[in-house]
């Protein structure tokens, strides 16, 4: 018996290895492979670098109401293919972008019938995958197939090697939190973690990064529009990580977790980028490269800098003087725009804002109005409520916005990533292009590839950002551990706005201890430096007029400094430790260095992409800072950054 057991097991085992197939992508350079193994009905994938291995095998597959695409599949075909193109974006982190890829797509039939296609684009130093899925037959007729399923489960797997460490941020539940506003990514980055966790029992936000013993692994998806919900992450145990659904709590309950899709139909691109340094996660185009734009920009819409109030004046200085000296001083700064928070509706009133957008307009610059969502979906009493959540009214709110001559809309508090949320943040991107206005979201979903879809749209939060510094002294204790982490993985992915940039020692309109408002430890140039690390187009600062820096140069760099970029070049850091990032605005680069290290931070630049000589502002040990023109020698520089201090250097391309 135990001969015939024994016997019937090594013949199972020679028909599932004579049964299993095979396939190769490989980056157009090569170095980058995708292996992909069809074997007992189900395929996986697994990626390496230069022959090492970042992803280790891994299912895929997806599971609907019309069938179980994730097992008993045949492959049928595979086809791959040589793909290049262009395009120019001004709102990304480089204004040029060329892409070379090859197209693979896999066909996977079912019971002799199409299932789904898996098609995979693969980069130099990326991938990006989705699923295609077909009609099913209809058991009630054999003329009228289903041409239509929800999606129950995504069996999108990324297992990783041993060894593996983390650094994630965690899902937050649906419908919890302040005035049940969550899930808003306002969860921190816990840095090198273990893997084998579940974050605080939800998984964890896109993006993700993982460090490999070969390298560096950014996980993320793009392309996400009504037609599908947003995702994330759960482990699954030790380091296998899958593609999870929203939570049903999401959105106070309403709406469906699992998205549906017409047939036949695809999901959004699921992401991979890796590299041996974080070169190729700081730099790369992979949210953009693979999704066109869905309609045409109703104007030349136009970007910078600008300010907001209320992280230091809070909800008291959301008041028509207040916001009347915000535009002077905006003005007077030469930026192009100022946030009027919340309540406005109630505390300047509608004609009085129709007053301060005229005075705005005299003086050179605009306004930006905050409007909260809700909706059925959330507590928050700030208004203006119960707009943007409806077409008449929203459209309504938007015609007199262009009446008057508003710039755009900052709209807040959306809590959800189902199917039935990213139907609402297309329908205010697309109304509000109809009206010429432009859109930021705070308390909201990480932007999946938006800034090239939607021609209007600025940014996202989607971070725990600035305003924390108001709240206290903890998070300002953290400010430059969060910067060096942003720039890798949040700010790596989609347009950030942040809010942050000020000279106040306290986050407070008096600048002392007698009002509420963290202590600021950071040094003056590393609020210079944040404008080069974090990138969004229309970056409102958190600037005060009454406390502006006695040295005259701090404020003309951060006066000058670019908001739209033309290239980027990771030069080094650790995420958690210290960071050095460069960006290229026309003919002239600039070089950001901070330091969240207790130690100095001391490197030696190689700056052979700069032409001549450069000007350096840069702290002393005490984090007192000085501006000073340097020749390199040799094209090599050396710097010291103190901790919680920065070094910037600024001079021309060759």
């Amino acid at each position: 018996m135990k001969r015939f057991l024994l016997l019937s097991i090594i013949t199972i085992a020679f028909a599932l290895s004579v049964n299993a197939q095979n396939y190769t992508a490989n980056s157009p350079d090569g170095r980058l492979k995708v292996d992909i193994n069809c074997t007992g009905g189900k395929v996986f994938y697994s990626v390496s670098l230069n022959g090492k291995l970042f992803v280790d095998k891994s299912q895929l597959g997806l599971v609907t109401t019309l069938g179980d695409f994730s097992e008993n599949l045949t492959p049928k075909d595979f086809k791959t293919e040589a793909t290049a193109f262009s395009y120019d974006s001004k709102v990304l982190k480089r204004s040029h972008i060329d892409v070379s890829a090859t197209r693979a797509v896999l066909s996977l039939y079912q019971n002799n019938r199409p299932a789904i296609d898996v098609v995979f684009m693969v980069k130099n130093n990326d991938l990006a995958f989705k699923y295609v899925a077909y009609p099913q037959p209809n058991p009630a007729t054999t003329t009228e197939p289903f041409v239509c399923t929800v999606i129950n489960n995504e069996k999108s797997f990324f297992n990783f090697p041993d060894g593996t460490t983390t650094f994630l941020s965690p899902q937050m539940k649906g419908s919890t939190g302040w005035a049940r506003t969550a899930p808003s990514y306002e969860k921190p980055y816990f840095a090198d973690d273990k893997t084998g966790k579940n974050g605080e029992g939800a998984g964890y936000i896109f993006p993700a990064l993982f460090h490999v013993p070969a390298g560096w692994v950014l996980v993320s998806e793009t392309g996400v529009t009504s037609a599908y919900c947003a995702s994330h992450i759960t482990c699954e145990g030790g380091a296998s990580y899958k593609v999870a659904f929203p939570m049903q709590e999401d959105f106070n309950g309403n709406g469906t977790s699992a998205p549906g899709i017409p047939l036949p139909g695809e999901t959004p691109w699921r992401t991979i980028t890796i590299g041996e340094t974080l070169s190729p996660i700081v730099e790369t185009t992979i949210p953009w490269d693979f999704v066109e734009p869905l309609y045409a920009p109703s104007k030349n819409y136009t970007y910078g800098a600008g300010t907001w109030s209320w992280i230091i004046g809070f909800d008291e200085s959301v008041n028509f003087q207040e916001q009347k000296r915000y535009i002077d001083f905006t003005a007077d700064l030469g930026f192009v725009s100022q946030i009027v928070d919340n309540w406005w509706d109630t505390q300047i009133t509608r004609d009085s804002i129709e007053i301060l957008a005229k005075y705005a307009k005299q003086k050179g610059t605009s306004l930006c109005l905050w409007y909260n969502s809700n909706g059925y979906w959330n507590d928050a009493p700030q208004g203006p409520k119960h707009i943007m959540n409806n077409i008449i009214k929203r459209r309504k709110e938007m015609a007199w916005m262009k009446s008057i001559g508003i710039r755009g809309i900052k709209v807040d508090f959306l809590g959800s990533d189902k199917q039935q949320t990213m139907q609402l943040y297309e329908d205010i991107l697309a109304d509000a292009n109809d009206f010429g206005l432009e859109v930021i979201f705070h308390g909201a979903t990480l932007p999946r590839g938006w800034e090239r879809m939607y021609p209007n749209f600025i940014g996202s939060e989607a971070v725990l950002a600035s305003e924390n510094l108001h709240f206290g002294d903890d998070f300002c204790r953290q400010e430059s551990y969060n910067a060096t982490l942003h720039p890798i993985i949040r700010n790596s992915v989609a347009s950030m706005d942040y809010g942050g940039i000020t000279f106040n020692n306290y986050f407070n309109s008096t600048n002392d201890t007698t009002m509420w408002g963290g202590h600021r430890v950071t040094s003056d140039v590393f609020q210079m430096a944040v404008a080069v690390l974090f990138q969004c187009p229309l970056n409102h600062t958190a600037l005060y007029y009454n406390v502006l820096p006695k040295e005259q140069w701090k404020l003309d760099f951060v006066k000058q400094c670019p908001t739209l970029w033309d290239d980027i070049k990771f030069i080094d850091g650790y995420p958690g430790k210290y960071l050095i990032i460069a960006r290229r605005s026309g003919s002239k680069w600039y070089i950001a260095a901070i330091n969240a290290q207790k130690e100095p931070l001391k490197r030696t630049l190689n700056l052979d992409f700069i032409n001549g000589g450069v000007t350096v502002y840069a702290d002393d040990a005490n984090l007192n800072g000085s501006m000073k023109q340097v020749s390199p020698k040799k094209n090599m520089l050396q710097i010291t950054v103190p901790h919680d201090g920065a070094t910037i250097i600024v001079g021309n391309s060759k």
